[in-house]
């Protein structure tokens, strides 16, 4: 088995990690679920809902996604380096790849977080709490209200292959 079963995955608020998405099916296992191993070289860790913003600065960084069927409103696992990188882009307009106006919408705006589903594998890879819970989505969001988090954890099945995508 090349990871643990999703039950003995954590998100990043230490509690057993939710599914994110069967449709598309996402995760560097294609089990649904943001979990990593060894063989995930980009640390398909954070979970998050894709914004057009996000899948042209992906898409200028070499990693098209929408070549793979990806479109904004996706949920997606995503390469946790990447994540990092838009949201660092989206402090400034240092970046002359991201046109002025686009470096908010493409993390603050809509490309949330959903803190239930993240991997805590996220947090040994360059990503803070802070910057997750930042960007969280409702409910997950401070002061959100309502919990998302699973409190019976699934089992995925460890048969299928896995996702090759560029970095």
């Amino acid at each position: 088995m090349a990871t643990k079963p999703s039950n003995h995955n954590l998100n990043v608020l230490k509690k057993p990690l939710a599914l994110f998405s069967k449709s598309p099916l996402t995760g560097f296992y294609r089990d649904g679920y943001c979990r990593t191993g060894p063989d995930d070289g980009g640390n398909h860790a954070v979970a998050g809902v894709l914004s057009k913003e996000f899948l042209d600065f992906s898409a200028s960084r070499g990693n098209n996604l929408r070549a793979i069927g990806l479109e904004p409103g996706c949920k997606w696992c995503l390469c946790t380096a990447r994540w990092k990188e838009a949201m660092e882009a989206a402090k400034g307009p240092e970046d002359p790849v991201v046109p002025n106006g686009m470096l908010t919408m493409m993390v603050g705006g809509g490309n949330r977080v959903f803190l239930h589903a993240t991997h805590e594998s996220a947090l040994d890879n360059g990503v803070t709490m802070d910057a997750l819970t930042k960007y969280a989505a409702e409910p997950e969001a401070p002061g959100g209200g309502a919990t998302m988090e699973r409190t019976v954890p699934i089992t995925p099945s460890t048969k299928g292959g896995m996702v090759k995508e560029t970095h």
